[in-house]
This record gives C-alpha cells, structure tokens and sequence, in this order.
C-alpha cells in the first residue's frame, strides 16, 4: 500500500512538473518576455548589444506568430535604444516602421510617443521643419487623449526650435509656461530641461546672473528627483562656462571638475555597452538573413520554373501535334477564312486611316483659319496705321523709317501667307506672279530693313549690284524678298562681328530675257559637313546647340529651297565649320519697262470724284480696325458711321440708308454673315463687303453664298481695298 500511495505521488510530481514546464516555455516564448529581457539588459545591465539582439528576436517571433500588433511596439522600443547610442538615422528607419504601423490601429500614446520620438531625431539632424510636423502630429494625439502633462514633451521641443530661430523672448514664455504646468513626477526631466533652456538663452544675452540662477534650479531638482546624468552633465558644463564669463575661475574649475567626473564615467559605461563592431554585426546578420531568405524563394521560384518550363513543352508538343491534324484535314478552308479576315482586316485599317486623314485635314484646316485671323487682326493695325502715317506728309526724317516699317509689315504679311500654305508649296499650288517691278529698289528696300539689324550684330555689309544690267524685270517680286530676306538673316544671325555680301550679276542675257545669278556670303560659324545633307529640311538647323543660340525656327532654308524650286532653278550650298558658307541661285526673267510714278494717286484722285457724297455704313468691334478704317475713308471724303455689332446695325438699316456696307465677319453676337443674311430680307442691293482675317481661299465663295457682294481680307492692302470700294460706289451711283 505504501509503494502504491508513493508511486502516485511520484506520477503526480512528475504531471505537475511537465504542465509547469510547458507553461515556463509558452511564457518564455512570447513578445513581452523577449521584451522585458531586452529592457533588462539595457537600463539594469547597460548592456546595448543584448537589447538589440532580444528586441530582434521579438520582432522575429511576432512576424513568425503574425502577432502585427505587437510589432510596432518592438521597432519604437528599437528606435529608442539606436537614439540612446546615438545612432540616429537607425533610429529615424525604426521610428517610421513603427508609425506605419501603427497608423491601422487607433491613435494611441504610443503613436504619439513614436512620432515624437522622430521629430528629436530630425531635430538633431537640424530639419527644423520636418521635427515640427511630427512633434504637431504627436501634439494632437496627446491632446485628443488627453495627456496634458505628456503636451510638455512636445512642447519643450518647441521651445528649443524657436531658440534655434533666435525668436528668444518667445522661447521663454514656452520654457515658463512647462515649469508652471508640470506637477508630475514622472515629467520631471522635462522641466529639468525647461530650466536649462532658459539658462542658455539668459547665457546667450549675457545676463550671467539669471543664466547661473536657472541653471543652479536645474541642477538642484534634478538631484532631488530623476538624476538623470545625461541632464547633470550639460547643466554642470553651462555652469562652468558661465562662472567663466564673470570671472569667479575657482567656481567654474569646480563645476568642470564635476563634469569631467561624469563624462569619464560615461565613457566607460558606452564603452561597454555597444562596440561598433557589434553593431556592424547586428546589421550583417540582419541582411545575412535577407539574404538567405532570398535564396531560399530564388530556389523555390527556380523549382517552380523549371516545372512550368516542362509543362510548357508537353503542351507546346501536344498542340503542335494536333495542329498538324487539323491542318491537314481543314487546310483549304482555313487559308479562306484567313484571307477574308485579313481583307476586313485591312479593309478596317484603311476606313481608320481615311477617317484619321479626314480629321487630320480638317483640325488643320481650322488651325491655319485660327493662326490667320489671329495674326492678321493686329497686322492689319501695323499697316493701317503705317499707310496712315505715310500720307499725312510725315518728316523727311521719319519717311525712311515709316517705309521700312510699310515694307517690313507686307514682307512680314507675305511670310505668313508662305507658313500658312506650306502645303501648298509641297503640292506644286502656289501660283507666281508675273509683275513688273524695280529689282534694285527692292534690293535697296530690304537692306534698309536690315539696317537695325546689321549694326545690332556688328556687321560690315557689302551690296554689290552688277550695273550692266536693267534693273526693271517682270517676275515675283514678293518670292524674291523672302529668297533674299532669309538668306541675309542667316548670313548676319550666324556671323556675329563678320562680313556679309549680297552679289547680284548678270549671268546672260537675251533679246526679251535676262538671268541673273544671286549669291549671299559670310565668314560665320558655317555648317559642318555632315549637317548639310538635311539642312534645307524643315525645322532643321544643324544642332541643338545653335539653336538654342541663335534662336529662329529652322524654317527658313526650307522655304527659300522650296520658292526657288517653284521658280525654276536649285540653290547650291558651299560652308564649313568657322569657314562660313556662300549660297547661291539663278533666275531668269522677263525684261520690264520702268514704272510710271503717282500710279497709285492718280487713280485714288480718279475714283475720289465718284466716291463723293456717298455715305458707308461700317459694322466693325475691333476699336482699333475701326479708327483705321475710318481714317483710310476720311482720306478719300468719304463720310461713314460706325457700329460694333451686328444687331444694332441690321436695327440701323431699317431706318437710315446707305451707299455700301463694310461688314466684319467675326462680330460679338450675331456675327457678320448671319447679319448679311437678315439685312437682305429686307434690303436685297445694297453692296455688302465683307472684311476678314481668314487666308483660305475656299472660304471666300462661302462668304459670298451669304449674299456678301465682295471680301476684303486683312491686313487691308490700300490700292486693292480704294479698287473695290469706289468700284461698288460707282455701281450704285449709275
């Protein structure tokens, strides 16, 4: 009975034991335990090292469990021993997992723990900026939970980034408000800290007196309370220095003394505590696990090709056998569907690349109406005014001024029309005049245009004009100024305190023909021999480099290419890098017979006497466009009345009468066509004229199918303009 009651007890002894065991080792295996061994070993033993490795196994263990709440708190309790050993930007990497994740769980102390924790460290690393979003952000936790006394914390710092900024008096009032706030003990190493502060600040505006006096309050409560030694060490060194600045040397010998004790200490205790070679191998063997962990998915991932590699072929191998099989049995049928399919197919292609065509017209079509009338309208001002100008007997000094500006501003019309119908000189549609006019006059023209130019640049230009020849030819004087224009703006553009020539010569000559040879030369940067291939190409200018120097669109070789294609002949390119370049072409014209003189005025003269005592209605918004408008037929005596829109002037002609209309298309409201069509329902003679910015050629028999009688376009050329105004007045005169 006895050996019966003592093996029971033995078996319980034993059940007891194992249970206990079993418990000892769930406890020993959980967060909280490698936790506590970390805090142990770091605030009782000093020993850095072993937190670190305990806290990792905490981390390890909670990723392994999925216990994701409990690892935030083991990176901020990581984030917190790197800042104690001064390893900040270890410290920064811990502190903002911790906040990652704690942002998916509701704002906590800890949260605001982590984010002031981060705001020190960015602190430290002098980003004033980035600490003061975080310690706000810690800020409004504390104040949502309610910890006043944790507010302090936060605000000690800000205390420290307004001394930062010198904004001292305001440092101050930051620093007393913590002193009078905190009754906690557990803050007291804060208001140890607001005490020092002040200290500083009152060191820092040489007021020893005070500077010593917080300092000793500092020192005193923290000896009291906290002891904390990393707070004694700064306070015992201020002290030091301050009694030095008033002179009491056996004072600050004493507090030195101190400090040296202390920082002898501390010392040895870092010293002990964390080795950088132990951190060097905490961090190895954290990537050395990375690494392992990497290989062994490489591995995995290595595996799971190879299986999908094999199965692949067994599939490839499978489908090419019964592709085969079909292919035999279904071959002619297959090659028909094949066919008819790729028939819609392109079918398909073809309907989207016509639509595409069809937009792509149609979008540049109403580009080039837009760019028109938007550079037309104030073109219009420029050589409205210009002509103005000339006829109101202008000084001689001021004449060659105003007729380059008159030559400048139809030179500068006639380029837009080029750019405008750049597809018309691609498609061979660009008609040539055939006018008599004065080769040497207009040479003479475009060199005084250049004039500003030429001396902006420093530039000695030679104008050498073969005088065996009569300058009057028949041609096209407006392709010729844009040949020669471009050519000598490049020529002076890229040769910057050089010469420029511009030779004209006769090459032979005929009974009623003559051909000349034109050749313009610098001595500028030239064009290097591999960029000539492509430089008379569209926006093209030989590197990026010159552009961005010397501006300009690339445009101008093209066109001048272009021109002297649709004149009949090629021009021919000779340069070299700094060796300037020399281009040259030769036309051939019809001989002219020299101009009359006063053409012009003879004809106003004649067409004023039948333009007299009638009356004009014009229908213009542009206040500019009006005031020319008004001034052109004021020269000719022509009375007018103005109106800006288009339904006060159908309103007008109900009741007044007029000898003609002058009609601007694009009116504010009803505009110019729909006017024209209300004012024929009950006026179907009067002339109406339509005055427009729009260049397209098409839009002009579209204008008149809105019962326009004729279309003026803008910029107003002022014999074309007085031709068809006194031809309509004369009309309804007879």
């Amino acid at each position: 009975m006895k050996s019966f009651l003592f093996a029971f007890f033995l078996f319980c002894t034993f059940s007891n034991a194992q249970s206990l065991l079993k418990e000892t080792t769930q406890i020993n295996d959980s967060v909280d335990y490698y936790l506590e061994i970390a805090s142990f070993n770091k605030e009782d033993k000093h020993s850095f090292n072993k937190a670190i490795v305990y806290t990792e196994k905490a981390i390890d263990y909670a990723k392994k469990q999925k216990l994701d709440d409990k690892l935030p708190e083991c990176y901020l309790i990581l984030g917190n021993i790197y800042y104690d050993l001064e390893k900040t930007d270890t410290a920064i990497e811990n502190y903002i997992r911790s906040i990652n994740l704690y942002k998916v769980q509701e704002p906590n102390s800890d949260l605001a723990l982590a984010y002031y924790s981060l705001g020190k460290c960015y602190l430290e690393k002098n980003k004033v900026e980035l600490s003061e979003v975080y310690f706000k952000k810690a800020s409004e936790i504390y104040e949502k939970l309610n910890f006043k006394d944790a507010i302090q914390l936060i605000n000690i710092q800000k205390g420290i980034i307004q001394k930062n900024k010198k904004n001292y008096n305001k440092a101050i009032s930051i620093f007393s408000s913590i002193i009078n706030s905190i009754n906690n003990d557990a803050f007291i190493n804060t208001k140890v800290e607001a005490y020092y502060q002040i200290g500083e600040i009152e060191l820092i505006n040489n007021r020893y007196d005070q500077a010593i006096e917080n300092f000793d309050w500092a020192l005193e409560l923290n000896e009291s309370n906290s002891k904390n030694v990393q707070l004694q060490k700064k306070i015992l060194k201020q002290l030091s220095v301050t009694h030095k600045y008033k002179k009491d040397f056996s004072k600050s010998q004493a507090y030195l003394e101190e400090y040296v004790d202390i920082v002898d200490s501390l010392g040895n205790y870092y010293n002990h505590s964390l080795t950088e070679n132990t951190f060097d191998k905490i961090q190895f063997d954290k990537q050395l696990k990375t690494i392992e962990q990497l290989d062994k998915d490489k591995k995995i991932q290595q595996r799971s090709l190879r299986f999908n590699k094999l199965i692949s072929i067994l599939s490839i191998a499978l489908i090419s056998i019964l592709s085969l099989l079909s292919l035999s049995l279904y071959k002619n049928n297959k090659i028909r569907i094949s066919t008819n399919k790729l028939l819609k197919e392109k079918n398909k292609e073809l309907t989207i690349e016509k639509n595409k065509a069809e937009r792509a017209s149609k979008a540049r079509a109403e580009f080039l109406a837009t760019v028109s009338h938007e550079l037309r309208t104030p073109l219009n001002a420029i050589n409205g005014i210009t002509y103005l100008l000339l006829n109101e007997k202008p000084k001689a000094t001021q004449l060659n001024y105003l007729k380059s500006l008159e030559f400048s501003g139809k030179y500068l019309l006639t380029f837009i029309n080029d750019i405008l119908e750049i597809n018309r000189l691609e498609s061979d549609k660009v008609l040539v005049e055939k006018i008599n006019f004065n080769l040497v006059e207009l040479i003479d023209n475009i060199k005084i245009s250049f004039n500003e130019f030429i001396e902006e640049n420093n530039i000695n230009f030679h104008l050498l004009v073969d005088k065996s020849f009569n300058p009057n030819i028949i041609g096209d004087p407006t392709k010729i100024s844009q040949i020669i224009i471009n050519l000598v703006n490049n020529a002076i553009k890229f040769s910057k305190n050089g010469d420029v020539w511009l030779s004209i010569h006769k090459k032979s000559e005929s009974n009623n023909k003559i051909t000349l040879s034109f050749e313009v030369k610098d001595n500028g940067i030239g064009i290097p021999k591999d960029k000539q291939a492509t430089i008379f190409e569209s926006f093209s200018q030989g590197s990026v480099e010159v552009n961005r120097t010397y501006g300009g669109t690339g445009l101008g070789l093209s066109i001048v290419k272009k021109i002297v294609e649709i004149l009949g002949s090629e021009i021919h390119l000779d340069s070299d890098t700094n060796r300037g370049t020399t281009l040259t072409f030769d036309l051939t014209f019809k001989k002219g017979k020299e101009e009359k003189k006063d053409k012009e005025e003879s004809i106003s003269k004649e067409k004023l006497d039948s333009g007299k005592q009638k009356k004009i209605l014009l229908v213009e918004d542009n206040k500019i466009n009006q005031m020319i408008t008004q001034k052109m037929l004021e020269q000719k005596g022509i009375p007018s009345h103005t109106i800006d829109n288009g339904e006060e002037a159908i309103e007008h002609l109900k009741e007044n009468g007029y000898d003609l209309v002058l009609m601007d298309v694009h009116l504010p409201g009803i505009n110019g066509t729909e006017a024209t069509l209300e004012i024929r329902k009950f006026n179907p003679t009067i002339p109406i004229i339509a005055l427009t910015a729009i260049s397209l050629n098409e839009n002009r028999e579209m204008l008149l199918s809105y019962g326009m009688d004729e279309v003026i376009m803008k910029p107003f050329v002022p014999e074309e303009f007085y031709e068809i105004l006194f031809r309509f007045l004369t009309k309804t005169e007879e």
